[in-house]
C-alpha cells in the first residue's frame, strides 16, 4: 500500500547531529531523535514517485553520469514536500520482486544519523525503485576533486573518515556488513554539511550484478580472485578512500602503496594541505590506509578498529560546525540546490512546459478554504454558466491550447460568482506562454491578493518578472515563495 503523506509545505527530514565523537554505539544511542524524525519504511506507488520526480524528468536527475547511468537517480518531492531521493533500476534488474523487497524492507529498518536512510521502494510490474532521504550538499567527489572554491580543509577530510567508519561499524552492527562499490560518489552531505553514507550501496545494483562498477585497479584483490565480495573487502574500498581523502586524488592502490613502501608517502598528501596538518596525523592517516589495503583480507582491520584510530585525530575542530569546514552556506543555502520545490525551480528558470505539467497535477486542491459566498438566486441564474466557462478553459488548458483557455478563464472571472486563486494562476501561465507578461504578473498579483499565503502565486509572479527581464526582482519574490513554504512546514 503506498505511503500516505499528510499535506504540509517544503521540508527536511532534520538530522539532529550532535558532534558526537566518542564512538559508534554513542551514536547509535544518540539516533531516537533520529529515529523519531524519519517516517518508518513504506511502499510507495510507482504513481507517487511519477509525481514526485515531475514523471522521472531529467531536470531532477543527481546520479553521477546523468541519464547515461545504468540506474539513474532523481530527486524529487512528496505530496507532504519532503524531498526523496529515488534511485529507479535499470528494467532487467531485480526480475525477483520478492528478494527485491525483502532486501529492501532489511535496509529500511536501518536508522542512523550517519546515513543518508532508505525510507521507502516501489515494486511495480517490471519497475523497482529505492527511495531515500535526500541529501541536498552534493557529494565528496564533488567536494573533494571538482571544489570550485575551496579545497576540503584538513579537518574536513578527517571528519568524514571517521563520520564514515562510523556509518560502516553501524552498518555492520546491525547484520549488513556488505556494501557495494564503496567510492567518492557515495559519500553525500546533508544540508548541515555533515557526510553520510548512501544507503542505495546496501543492496546491489542487480540480483546477480556486478558488485564493483569502478576501475579493476581500485577493487579489492579478492574480488578479481572469486567475483565475492566479503566484509573484509569494504574495508579495502574503505582504504582507497582515505588515499582520495589524503591525496585530493583518485590514486590507484598498488601506486600508493609503492610509495609507502619506498617511504616516499608525504608524495601522496594534496599539495593544498602544505603546512596545514601535522606530519604526525598525515603519518597516522597513512599507516592507516595501508593496513586496509592488504593484500590478505585477514590483515586488514575491522570497521570498529578503524573508528577507535580515527576518533584520536579529531583534535580541536570536532566542536566546528561541519558546513563552516566544509564552506557552504547555512541556513541561506543557494536556492536551486536545497529548498526550490519543483514549481519554484521550474519558475526560476522559466521553464513553462514544465510549470504546466505541474499546475495540471495540483488541480484545484489550493483553492480549498477560499470563501465563496453565493446567494441562492446567483446561484441558480449563474453559476452554472461560470462553471461551464471553467470547464472549458481546464479543457483548452490541459490540451495547450493556451488562446481559447485565456478566452474562457477571462469569462470565469469576469462572471464574478465566484473566486478561484487557481484560474488566476492558470491564465498567468497561459499569458506567459503568448508572450504577454506583464498580463501574466497582473493575474500572478491577484492570485496574491486572493490568497497572500500562496507560495505557487509567489513563484509565477518571479516568472512573470524574469520573463520581463527583472532577474532581482524574480530572485527575491523567489526567496519569499520559498520562506513561506518552509514557515508552512514548521506551523
Amino acid at each position: 500500500m503506498g505511503a500516505r503523506c499528510s499535506k504540509l509545505s517544503l521540508c527536511f527530514w532534520p538530522s539532529n547531529i550532535k558532534s558526537n565523537l566518542n564512538d559508534s554505539s554513542d551514536i547509535e544511542n544518540g539516533n531516537k531523535n533520529e529515529k523519531d524524525s524519519l517516517p518508518g519504511f513504506s511502499e510507495f506507488t510507482l504513481d507517487q514517485l511519477k509525481a514526485a520526480t515531475s514523471g522521472f524528468s531529467s531536470e531532477n536527475v543527481v546520479s553521477e553520469h546523468g541519464e547515461k547511468a545504468p540506474n539513474v537517480v532523481y530527486k524529487g518531492t512528496l505530496d507532504d514536500g519532503r524531498w526523496i531521493a529515488v534511485k529507479r533500476f535499470n528494467r532487467s534488474a531485480w526480475p525477483d520482486s520478492r528478494q527485491f523487497l525483502e532486501e529492501a524492507r532489511a535496509v529500511g529498518l536501518l536508522r542512523n544519523e550517519r546515513l543518508a536512510n532508505l525510507i521507502g521502494c516501489c515494486c511495480e510490474g517490471d519497475e523497482r525503485l529505492l527511495v531515500a532521504e535526500f541529501m541536498p550538499n552534493e557529494t565528496l567527489s564533488k567536494h573533494l576533486f571538482h571544489w570550485e572554491t575551496q579545497p576540503m580543509k584538513w579537518a574536513m577530510r578527517l571528519r568524514v573518515a571517521l563520520y564514515l567508519a562510523q556509518a560502516l561499524d553501524y552498518c555492520s552492527s546491525k547484520g549488513q556488513a556488505l556494501y557495494h562499490d564503496l567510492n567518492a560518489y557515495r559519500v553525500l552531505f546533508d544540508q548541515d554539511g555533515n557526510p553520510r553514507l548512501s544507503c542505495f550501496g546496501l543492496m546491489k545494483n542487480s540480483k546477480d550484478g556486478k558488485s564493483y562498477s569502478t576501475n579493476l585497479a581500485f577493487t579489492p584483490p579478492e574480488y578479481l580472485r572469486t567475483g565475492r565480495v566479503i566484509p573484509e573487502s569494504l574495508v579495502y574500498s574503505f582504504g582507497t578512500l582515505l588515499l582520495d581523502l589524503l591525496s585530493g586524488k583518485h590514486i590507484p592502490p598498488s601506486h600508493a602503496l609503492d610509495l609507502i613502501r619506498g617511504k616516499n608517502f608525504l608524495m601522496l598528501i594534496d599539495s593544498c594541505l602544505e603546512g596545514h596538518f601535522s606530519n604526525d596525523d598525515g603519518t597516522e592517516l597513512v599507516r592507516l590506509a595501508s593496513r586496509c589495503l592488504q593484500y590478505e583480507p585477514r590483515e586488514r582491520p575491522n570497521a570498529k578498529s578503524l573508528v577507535t584510530a580515527l576518533i584520536p585525530l579529531q583534535k580541536e575542530t570536532e566542536q566546528v560546525p561541519s558546513y563552516v569546514l566544509l564552506g557552504i552556506p547555512h541556513g541561506n543555502a543557494p536556492l536551486n540546490q536545497t529548498l526550490l520545490s519543483p514549481l519554484g525551480e521550474a519558475c526560476s528558470r522559466l521553464d513553462l512546459t514544465a510549470i504546466h505539467e505541474i499546475l495540471e497535477k495540483l488541480g484545484y486542491k489550493d483553492d480549498e478554504g477560499v470563501a465563496n459566498e453565493l446567494s441562492f438566486q446567483m446561484w441558480t441564474n449563474q453559476i452554472q454558466e461560470t462553471l461551464n466557462s471553467k470547464k472549458h478553459g481546464d479543457t483548452a488548458f490541459r490540451a495547450k491550447d493556451f488562446v481559447t483557455a485565456i478566452d474562457s478563464y477571462t469569462e470565469f472571472i469576469d462572471g464574478g460568482t465566484m473566486i478561484s486563486p487557481t484560474v488566476f494562476a492558470r491564465r498567468c501561465l497561459c499569458y506567459l506562454m503568448n508572450d504577454m507578461a506583464q498580463e501574466a504578473l497582473g493575474d500572478a498579483m491577484q492570485a496574491l491578493v486572493i490568497n497572500p499565503e500562496w507560495p505557487t502565486a509567489f513563484y509565477l509572479q518571479a516568472a512573470a518578472l524574469k520573463s520581463l527581464g527583472m532577474d532581482n526582482d524574480a530572485q527575491e519574490t523567489l526567496k519569499d515563495g520559498t520562506s513561506l513554504e518552509v514557515k508552512k512546514s514548521k506551523s
